[in-house]
């Protein structure tokens, strides 16, 4: 243990962590070499020099490529939390130095994108026109473990209760219906008042088979007794959703904030088919007892205002 403590924090450099992660990210020796600008034998030297240091193997070598090892899994996480704490570090003292306002890490589902986010970013730069935002769009299980090393300052989406964790802070800001729409020039368009039958005769988007909300929707077509469409296409994605009903004839299934505003741009039209879902409410996620840049604090209360703003909106 005292040897490790020692490689830790005395022996092991910036770049012997940029190679760890380029090497779990690339799972290739030689990727890696090309992403980091060395050669193919640099990398197995550096790498092997970082594994003698630890005393034990960081990854497996195969014809394949690479494999973290169970500890290589723990010195890559443990790398990049350093990255990330380094990067932040390195653009405040840069934001210091220029006079700007900083930078904030966002990770955000497309729920808050269009309307949300977008309010929300327009204020901060309202105060300052300098701060730099930095947007990453996924679903919680690709954001949540970048959050917890650092990699981002907040996420912003759905509040899944199944992730709720000690080590996670979360605010709820509003509750966020979704609606059916469709291609603004389809036939399911022009008719009045669709049926579900009618959704299942056409071209149907919907989430990937393992979102919670790909679950609801096929219970909403079956409790009205059909099947939902054989002519499926599966995202998560509101620009793919807005592209392929667009372009199919079809129907999809968007958040109503975001498919309002899709509508006011003549992208979409909202189907009169009432959609009662139990939804997780849209919130705040951060890290309990992280000290956040004051970028970061400034977009949280920007996404306040703009959700507050939005509830009115809705009530009015």
């Amino acid at each position: 243990m005292a040897h490790l403590d020692r490689v830790f924090r005395s022996n092991l450099k910036l770049r012997h962590l940029q190679l760890v992660v380029a090497l779990d990210e690339f799972r290739h020796l030689g990727r890696t070499a090309e992403f980091m600008a060395v050669s193919q034998p640099a990398v197995s030297r550096m790498l092997s020099e970082v594994e003698a240091m630890l005393g034990f193997a960081l990854f497996e070598r195969s014809v394949r490529g690479t494999e973290p090892t169970p500890a290589g899994v723990a010195v890559v996480r443990f790398a990049r939390g350093v990255l990330a704490q380094y990067e932040r570090t390195r653009d405040e003292i840069d934001a210091a130095a220029s006079g700007a306002a900083g930078k904030t890490r966002v990770g955000s589902m497309a729920v808050a994108m269009p309307v949300l986010m977008a309010r929300a970013v327009e204020a901060l730069k309202a105060r300052s026109a300098r701060a730099a935002v930095q947007i990453e769009e996924g679903d919680l299980t690709h954001l949540l473990p970048k959050l917890r090393l650092g990699e981002l300052d907040l996420f912003v989406g759905r509040l899944e209760p199944g992730y709720a964790a000690p080590d996670l802070q979360t605010e709820t800001l509003y509750e966020e219906p979704m609606v059916v729409v469709a291609g603004p020039r389809s036939a399911v368009a022009a008719m009045a008042a669709p049926a579900w039958a009618d959704l299942a005769a056409v071209p149907c988007v919907m989430p990937p088979p393992w979102a919670s909300l790909r679950v609801k929707l096929e219970q909403q077509f079956h409790r009205h007794g059909v099947q939902p469409s054989a002519d499926l296409m599966e995202t998560s994605s509101y620009l793919a959703t807005l592209t392929f009903v667009g372009s199919r004839g079809g129907v999809g299934f968007l958040a109503r904030s975001a498919a309002r505003s899709f509508e006011g741009q003549g992208l979409c039209k909202i189907l009169d088919v009432p959609l009662p879902l139990h939804l997780p409410p849209v919130g705040i996620i951060t890290q309990r007892g992280a000290a956040l840049p004051a970028s970061s604090l400034q977009l949280i209360d920007c996404l306040r205002e703009a959700a507050a703003a939005g509830a009115a909106e809705t009530a009015g």
